[in-house]
């Protein structure tokens, strides 16, 4: 099928043809991509079943599934305590990852038709619930971590204590859990001038500028904007 837009050049359409050959590639490799994620071998077996604090109280890794055999979990940035004294530590949630589960909150209770999926953060339970009032989200599970060892065993906090945005997906394996995969890509080298883009194929926003002439613009997402 060949396309044309309104009042395109002839140079226009054949650069056009060129960058489609490319986006098919693109497609074609994340497709594979997701094939040799789907045929990895059995993981680690979760050596526990972390208790999490929720607004319904204690709840464990294996409620969290919610009847499916898969789990998604993203490790929110959200440090234990507004009194972390740590040099550099973060008083607030990190906007970066707010600005992700603004996104995602929309996308929870279509995701929760078919996995679980679950928001973990280091801060305390009462703190997380009321971040999430005030900002509105209604069909995130957000759980605290706050008191195991959670995130570090799984790379979401530093020898430090530091926390980081990755992104972890369990599996059940009869009665036992399985960790299936991480976004490793945090850790790997990027290209000079490349984020990790660990989590970069389900971000809607970052992939929303790759399709405008600038591209991805040198800005970071902030909890609120001056009104315009």
């Amino acid at each position: 099928m060949s396309v044309t837009f309104p009042g395109e050049s002839a140079e226009y359409r054949e650069a056009r043809e060129r960058l489609l050959e490319q986006e098919i590639d693109v497609r074609r490799a994340m497709e594979a991509v997701a094939a040799a994620r789907r045929a990895l071998p059995p993981g680690g077996l979760v050596a526990q079943d972390y208790v999490f604090a929720a607004a319904e109280g204690a709840v464990r890794l294996s409620d969290l599934f919610a009847g499916h055999a898969a789990l998604i979990v993203y490790h929110m940035m959200f440090p234990r305590d507004p009194g972390d004294a740590r040099p550099g530590a973060m008083d607030g949630p990190c906007p970066s990852c707010v600005g992700f589960l603004d996104q995602l909150d929309g996308a929870a209770e279509h995701v929760a038709q078919n996995t679980g999926f679950a928001v973990v953060a280091k801060a305390p339970v009462e703190r997380l619930l009321g971040f999430a009032a005030e900002r509105g989200w209604r069909r995130l599970r957000l759980v605290s971590a706050a008191g195991t060892t959670f995130n570090r065993d799984y790379l979401a906090e530093g020898e430090d204590g530091a926390p980081r945005p990755m992104l972890n997906v369990f599996l059940r394996d009869g009665d036992a859990v399985r960790h299936f995969w991480g976004s490793e890509l945090l850790y790997a080298p990027a290209d000079a001038g490349q984020d990790p883009r660990h989590v970069g194929t389900l971000e809607p926003l970052w992939n929303l500028f790759d399709f405008t002439p600038a591209g991805r613009p040198d800005w970071h997402e902030q909890l609120a904007y001056p009104c315009h």
